[in-house]
């Protein structure tokens, strides 16, 4: 005789279960703990009979002796651990087996995310009353702060990071009016296939370079089709100055833009930084981050120094 724990996932819509996880449930007498777990009225709906008891594992395993016994469970409900102790304390414990009745898939735990958001939004003062105006330094600190974990190479500190910053994502999509994380996520989609054509089409690209020309002419005729008027429509210029600097040259470089118009920007000093910018590009370089590494530098040669004068 066997204990059966069959286990759903509380992130897979009710009711789509795996062929494994019916045919456990229709072999045998099925308990849960949870009057309200999500999968009751679909089992009501196919005539398999669920009865609510208490959680008492050590009574399970022993009447599992006997017969078999089908135990639904819930996301927390800590049976499993519970049940294998009552197993090791019997001479002759019943076969205790996990049937997985859904899986979550890649990507499942956003829709934590998302629920947790979702309540966020709705009972707490301070998440309540927050706008896309109000969540913008937020949004840039956090921005930030992954960019230093990346550069100081801490990865560990990285996953909770990029936590951070989705958590910014989300809440933007809640905020909004007009679209939701789902209009978001189809959009990013739509895109990411619209301009990797040598993945989800027929054009060939063997190279990265291939594919990043294939990106610019794909970016470039969808910025026609929005009827924009420059080449330099949709470049922010509220970021940093060198990285703004770099893109407009990048921009401008790729389009033919003649040399003459980078030559006769800026006086003085703003010119010379502006010429570093476009050596860097040339070399394939990117100022921002050489920069920021000559401010990493100079920051721990200071620390040296001050370390020398202890």
């Amino acid at each position: 005789m066997a204990l059966i724990v069959v286990t759903t996932s509380p992130r897979v819509a009710p009711g789509l279960l795996s062929h494994q996880a019916w045919q456990a449930l229709r072999s045998g007498r099925v308990l849960t703990a949870s009057a309200d777990h999500p999968q009751l009225p679909y089992l009501a709906e196919a005539g398999v009979a669920v009865s609510v008891v208490a959680p008492d594992a050590a009574a399970l395993v022993r009447e599992a002796v006997g017969e078999d016994v089908v135990w639904l469970a819930a996301d927390d409900d800590g049976f499993m651990r519970a049940a294998g102790h009552a197993a090791l304390a019997l001479d002759e414990p019943p076969v205790i087996e996990i049937v997985p009745g859904s899986y979550d898939l890649p990507g499942a735990r956003v829709l934590d995310l998302v629920a947790v958001m979702e309540r966020l939004r709705a009972e707490c003062p301070w998440d309540k009353k927050q706008t896309h105006e109000t969540l913008v330094p937020y949004l840039l600190e956090e921005s930030y702060e992954v960019l230093e974990t990346i550069e100081q190479g801490d990865y560990p500190a990285l996953r909770e990071e990029l936590g951070d910053l989705l958590l910014q994502i989300v809440f933007h999509a809640r905020v909004a009016a007009s679209f939701d994380i789902d209009d978001v996520a189809e959009g990013i989609v739509a895109k990411l296939v619209r301009r990797h054509p040598h993945v989800f089409a027929d054009v060939r690209a063997d190279t990265a370079d291939e594919v990043n020309d294939n990106w610019e002419a794909i970016k470039a005729a969808e910025r026609a089709q929005k009827g924009a008027e420059s080449l330099l429509d949709g470049v922010p210029m509220g970021q940093p100055a060198l990285s703004l600097s770099a893109q407009l040259v990048r921009r401008a470089e790729r389009a033919g833009a003649p040399e003459s118009l980078a030559q006769a920007v800026g006086q003085g000093v703003a010119r010379e930084l502006f010429d570093l910018v476009r050596r860097a590009q040339a070399a394939g370089l990117d100022p921002e981050a050489e920069l920021r590494a000559a401010a990493r530098d100079y920051r721990d040669r200071v620390h040296n120094w001050e370390s020398r004068d202890d």
